[in-house]
């Protein structure tokens, strides 16, 4: 079950979004729209694993993201900021394609053994809504294989026997594969 906090978050999801896509040669140019986003539970708790959607000019982009309560040792340079949550504290806000915890998530998914978090908002009232997600997550296929594929632009053709096929209401498409 992934919590969500009715809280302040600076930088904004979709500022941290807008400067990493600056940042990467894959990010291209234009204005920014969230599509919404997609949550895997850490089996450990710790870990926030979540992939947002964005559209950026005609394409639709995919941002996996880890957030720690704590630096992780060694992984500077897939620190993509920093953010100050009003409930949580500080985070630190990783690429998940180099977080050790978001590879396993997403590993295990294409393996068939983790599926998308339910999503629950703590309200600031101290109310528990449970939430539908923006983007729905299902596999299709199957492998043994343990390469992760992760797809940046939704446009990228779909590689690998296992995909996580990622929907929302006005399109799909393959957001990581198992080779």
């Amino acid at each position: 079950m992934a919590v969500l906090h009715q809280a302040t978050i600076t930088p904004t999801k979709l500022e941290l979004v807008i400067a990493h896509l600056d940042a990467v040669p894959w990010g291209g140019s234009g204005e920014v729209t969230m599509i919404g986003g997609y949550r895997f539970d850490d089996p450990a708790g710790r870990v926030g694993v979540e992939a947002l959607l964005v559209t950026r000019g005609d394409r639709v982009l995919h941002v996996p993201l880890t957030y720690r309560d704590a630096p992780l040792p060694e992984a500077d340079a897939h620190l993509i900021t920093t953010m100050s949550h009003s409930v949580l504290g500080d985070r630190w806000i990783y690429d998940a394609a180099a977080d050790p915890v978001g590879v396993d998530c997403f590993t295990r998914a294409l393996h068939g053994d983790l599926e998308q978090a339910a999503l629950e908002v703590h309200k600031a009232d101290g109310s528990v809504v449970p939430m539908d997600p923006p983007v729905r997550i299902r596999l299709e296929g199957a492998s043994t294989g343990d390469t992760i594929l992760f797809t940046h632009d939704l446009a990228e053709p779909a590689i690998g026997d296992a995909r996580l096929v990622a929907g929302w209401d006005d399109g799909f498409g393959v957001v990581a594969a198992l080779a």
